[in-house]
């Protein structure tokens, strides 16, 4: 049995390498061989998943995204497409964290994480679990209000604004709207980059409901 069943698709490092090899002295090597024939694969510096062909265990490219680079969600696009809420195929793993905004290329995806005021960042954000693994994304209505702020040349001044953004600009499902919570967005606005956009979304959720 592969030494990495233990560890699944959760990423390592090179300390936990050096468990499961005990008796190897020098485990930079090992884990440069071990890269070289395929039994790991490198997620950054220092930082691992095993194959799933090691492990039988498909890659869930929202855990790594967790682990690349943290504290993070994911969020954006990829949180929308997840939900199902816009159509269009989403190939980076878009993410949020408190740390300087960065990206990462690997052979199993590209990873972009945009920075986020430390007020902001956990409003609306939930831990998610599937097939066994743990992972932060946002909420469907986090996800969207990260996207309209950290989208360029987005500016929702009227409701107007809003229902071409949601209908035609990112094709979203509109009757998932019926079923966000206002109480998220309302959270979010003081301390969003677009405040005042957020506010005209609010405005049109409740003039949706007649609130």
């Amino acid at each position: 049995m592969s030494p990495f069943q233990s560890i699944g698709n959760i990423p390592f490092d090179l300390g936990i390498l050096s468990s499961l090899f005990p008796d190897t002295k020098h485990i930079r090597e090992k884990a440069r061989r071990l890269e070289t024939d395929g039994t790991i694969i490198r997620l950054k510096r220092g930082l691992y998943v095993a194959s799933p062909d090691e492990t039988g265990k498909v890659l869930n490219r929202h855990l790594l995204a967790n682990h690349i680079y943290g504290p993070s969600y994911v969020s954006l696009q990829t949180a929308l497409r997840h939900y199902g809420l816009i159509p269009e195929r989403v190939h980076l793993v878009q993410s949020l964290t408190t740390k300087h905004s960065r990206s990462f290329e690997t052979s199993v995806g590209n990873f972009i994480y945009e920075n986020s005021n430390p007020e902001y960042f956990p409003i609306g954000v939930k831990p998610t679990t599937e097939d066994g693994v743990t992972y932060l994304i946002a909420t469907s209505e986090k996800a969207l209000c990260d996207l309209i702020n950290y989208s360029k040349g987005v500016n929702l001044r009227f409701m107007k604004d809003v229902a071409v953004y949601l209908e035609e600009d990112i094709r979203l499902d509109m009757d998932s709207l019926s079923d966000m919570d206002i109480s998220i967005f309302e959270a979010c606005a003081p301390h969003s980059r677009k405040t005042q956009n957020i506010y005209t979304l609010i405005k049109y959720l409740k003039n949706e409901r007649h609130l």
